[in-house]
């Protein structure tokens, strides 16, 4: 009997061992290339030989379009899979690149703050659906919506660690408190476990002495976990979403191509 414990609790330390990251990137504040991070960060990773799922949970549905869906087209996408209409696998989608899929968002991912709140363990529903498909990914990258509502709660507590992409300008800072303190109030209320991973500066334009000023109150907020890193300000990096492509299948030689393939290369040395 001891010995098929044993082989039990092995097994389920393998399991443990090899069951995917969780990582959601959030800033309730937008335009500080939380999409752009998120789409980059996965197809790096994927580049790099992981295998990647990045969930749009954003009703903008940038990450989604980025990666070139016509998300106004698609019949089912994460909001389904929220509600319990679909499994998260019926609505997983292939991408350009053979170890990156996405977990789509809809126009109806729009309404979904409003349906959960009167669902059961409303905050547990991603990671839920989640757990269903973590052992199939070495990371799965959270593209959060640009708020502090039940979407990114969801976001949080699925979440093994986060990641704030932060703007390097000094109203990108304003909302860096409350942001912790959120997360503080999960970590205390619903996921002790939840991490921070760290922040990572984006939109950084050297010329700008103001640039360098943020950095540095920046390191306040986060001792030890700034990124090395740093994501340049880039039209090539503005303009690849347009085309429905990540920066690696626009322009992966542009600073912003080789910025990303560099925190890509931080994050697995993590490991």
């Amino acid at each position: 009997m001891n010995y098929y414990l044993k082989h039990l609790n092995n097994i389920r330390r393998f399991e443990l061992y090899n069951m995917g990251k969780i990582i959601a990137i959030v800033n309730q504040k937008g335009g500080v290339g939380k999409t752009t991070t998120a789409v980059n960060l996965g197809a790096y990773l994927s580049y790099l030989g992981k295998h990647v799922l990045l969930v749009d949970i954003d009703p903008q549905a940038n990450a989604t379009s980025g990666m070139g869906i016509d998300h106004k087209n698609l019949e089912h996408g994460v909001y389904e899979a929220l509600i319990g209409q679909k499994e998260i696998y019926e609505v997983i989608k292939r991408t350009l690149q053979e170890r990156l899929k996405i977990a789509p968002a809809t126009v109806s991912l729009a309404g979904a703050g409003i349906e959960l709140v009167g669902m059961e363990e409303r905050e547990f529903r991603l990671l839920r659906i989640l757990e269903s498909v973590k052992d199939e990914y070495d990371y799965i990258i959270i593209d959060g919506p640009p708020s502090l509502g039940l979407l990114t709660i969801n976001s949080l507590v699925a979440a093994d660690e986060i990641l704030i992409p932060i703007q390097s300008e000094y109203y990108a800072l304003e909302g860096v408190g409350q942001l912790l303190e959120t997360i503080g109030l999960v970590q205390n209320n619903l996921k002790p476990e939840l991490g921070v991973m760290g922040a990572v500066i984006t939109m950084f334009d050297k010329r700008n002495r103001l640039s360098a000023s943020v950095m540095n109150e920046l390191y306040q907020y986060f001792p030890n976990r700034v990124f090395r890193s740093i994501i340049p300000r880039s039209v090539r990096l503005a303009e690849a979403p347009s085309f429905g492509r990540s920066i690696l299948h626009y322009d992966p030689k542009s600073k912003g191509g080789r910025a990303y393939e560099k925190l890509a290369r931080e994050i697995i040395n993590l490991e």
